[in-house]
């Protein structure tokens, strides 16, 4: 059976199409049973880490779901410190689909969450490999990433990696700048993160 088969079987057992998440996930799978060790490893990791509801929390308190219309439409707003892109909808959506006029259902705003918050937990569990993580520390390190897409390169990641816990626990709050400016939203948002994170540790 081609991969396409198993896509189609696979769509017409849903009744709808895949999300991204969805599809790296399948790719996945079907690598792993033709022999990919690598892409077996991304399933075991995907499978031990995933986001819990502290995760959700944090992202929902501090993106919120602003700009609703009277109509009960939710439309896109500018970035707070640029003035414009990267324009954002719903609970912090944004993308190349998301622009000045973009106007979502909740539903729609709902189900990006849903797909946007999956796919940073796999590339947070991607970015730790085999590092022991524990879920509060896994759920501040989701949103971490959600809000700044940093965490392949941040410093907090490597610190926790190499054990130094309360060492990334101080570095949540060296990200708190948008376009240049210190915000205090920011502030707010790496000490709640911050405080998730150590409430994991012994």
């Amino acid at each position: 059976m081609t991969r396409k088969a198993i896509f189609d079987t696979f769509r017409n057992i849903l009744g709808r199409g895949f999300r991204p998440s969805e599809v790296d996930a399948i790719d996945s799978a079907i690598d792993c049973a033709t022999g990919d060790d690598e892409a077996c490893e991304k399933l075991v990791r995907a499978a031990r880490l995933k986001p819990g509801s502290q995760a959700f929390e944090l992202i929902k308190r501090f993106e919120g779901c602003a700009s609703l219309r009277p109509d009960g439409l939710i439309e896109a707003y500018p970035d707070p410190g640029t003035g414009g892109a990267p324009w954002t909808i719903g609970w912090g959506a944004t993308g190349a689909d998301i622009g000045p006029g973009t106007v979502w259902t909740q539903e729609q705003c709902d189900a990006r969450l849903a797909e946007d918050v999956a796919r940073h937990a796999a590339e947070v569990a991607e970015a730790l490999g085999d590092t022991p993580t524990s879920q509060s520390e896994f759920d501040a390190l989701v949103s971490f990433h959600y809000n700044t897409g940093a965490i392949r390169r941040a410093t907090l990641t490597a610190k926790h990696q190499s054990g130094d816990r309360l060492g990334a626990a101080e570095e949540f709050a060296r990200w708190n700048r948008a376009g240049g400016r210190v915000l205090k939203g920011l502030v707010r948002r790496r000490q709640a993160e911050a405080r998730v994170y150590a409430s994991g540790l012994a």
